[in-house]
């Protein structure tokens, strides 16, 4: 009784020695159709947070000069002309002896504004490209009882996509954000605050005086 069960584990570890080779060739083949290289691991993409600060000129110099903006068709084309009095003419802008500006004291949407800007003086809302002028213009409307007055900036997209624009088309080459703009919460429209001449973001429907160059 010893002799045949003994010669049965004996044929049984023969085979188990045999067909091990082939479990583990198996094996190694599903693996290698079921795991990439090392290679061809994608690459996962980090998403880069966005730069905080003052929005200077260097966030936004990659946004150049664009084709003149059109006024939104929904803006009221019968708005009237605002009376001579109620407008006051910004002169003495140093280095620019052609820069005319106009401070127009009718609070009106920045459509509006942009729109009075090219029917009532053939101008568009004010583009302002160094400290000398931001400088002019804020000490022309400090004494105005509104805290912000529009001027011709715009702030399209979002995030990543966020783009300057000057909606007479002229190049985005200057900032005067206020602290914490423009990327904290805003409109997407620019004003200039009345005291201390700083940019800030601004619902695009909140009525304000506004900057016209002409």
């Amino acid at each position: 009784m010893k002799l045949p069960l003994l010669l049965a584990l004996l044929f049984g570890a023969v085979s188990a020695l045999h067909l091990w080779p082939e479990t583990s060739t198996f094996e190694s083949t599903l693996g290698a159709k079921t795991l990439p290289e090392d290679e061809e691991m994608p690459e996962q993409e980090v998403e880069e947070e966005e730069e905080g600060g003052s929005g200077s000129e260097d966030a936004s110099k990659e946004d150049g000069a664009v084709e003149s903006i059109s006024v939104p068709n929904m803006v009221d084309k019968n708005l009237t002309c605002p009376e001579e009095e109620d407008t006051i003419k910004v002169v003495g802008i140093p280095g620019c002896q052609t820069c005319r500006y106009l401070l127009v004291r009718c609070p009106r949407t920045f459509n509006q504004a942009w729109f009075t800007c090219q029917r009532c003086y053939r101008g568009n809302l004010a583009s302002i490209h160094n400290f000398n002028t931001n400088s002019r213009i804020h000490w022309s409307v400090s004494a105005l009882n509104q805290g912000q007055v529009w001027i011709g900036g715009r702030i399209t997209g979002s995030g990543r996509c966020r783009r300057f624009q000057w909606v007479d088309g002229s190049r985005w080459n200057f900032a005067y954000w206020a602290a914490h703009q423009p990327w904290s919460r805003g409109g997407h429209c620019v004003s200039l605050c009345t005291r201390g001449g700083h940019w800030r973001r601004a619902h695009c429907l909140r009525r304000l005086p506004f900057i016209c160059s002409y």
